[in-house]
């Protein structure tokens, strides 16, 4: 598997991007403000991460999905772990992302990562999104803020 950055020209995944993220317009509007990657094997993709500059210190990893048949191999962390590496050598010193209180193997997985929450946006995901969104069970309504800053 290798992550490369999408070239100007390239559909992005928005398969993908949307099952992080099932607001469209939003998903334009920071692909078009940051730099999308792409996880690939034998041309087929395997995920996706955008990441966004936030601050003069720091990126956000505004997106970042993998194919629903691909969980738990391990492409989630080396997507992060790319993230991560993007924004150190563009001289950044913290990395930040947002995901929602109901997603609980994805709070997993960065604070595996290093992550660390520095906050939480009560009801952004009911002001921010027309529909209601459930996952395992519970409904998305806080974004948990986490950040990690680079080494």
């Amino acid at each position: 598997m290798k992550i490369r950055r999408l070239q100007l020209d390239e559909m992005p995944p928005y398969d993908l991007l949307l099952l992080a993220d099932p607001s469209r317009e939003l998903v334009e509007t920071y692909i078009s403000e940051g730099e999308c990657y792409v996880a690939e094997e034998n041309d087929n993709i395997l995920g996706v991460f955008v990441i966004v500059p936030l601050t003069k210190e720091t990126m956000e990893i505004k997106n970042i999905a993998v194919c629903e048949d691909k969980h738990g191999q391990g492409i989630g962390k080396k997507l992060l772990q790319e993230a991560i590496g993007v924004a150190k050598s563009n001289g950044y010193d913290n990395v930040e992302i947002g995901t929602g209180n109901s997603s609980i193997g994805q709070l997993a997985l960065y604070q595996k990562c290093g992550f660390s929450i520095s906050g939480v946006i009560k009801d952004f995901f009911i002001h921010h999104y027309d529909e209601v969104i459930m996952e395992n069970g519970i409904q998305c309504k806080d974004m948990i803020r986490l950040r990690l800053e680079i080494q």
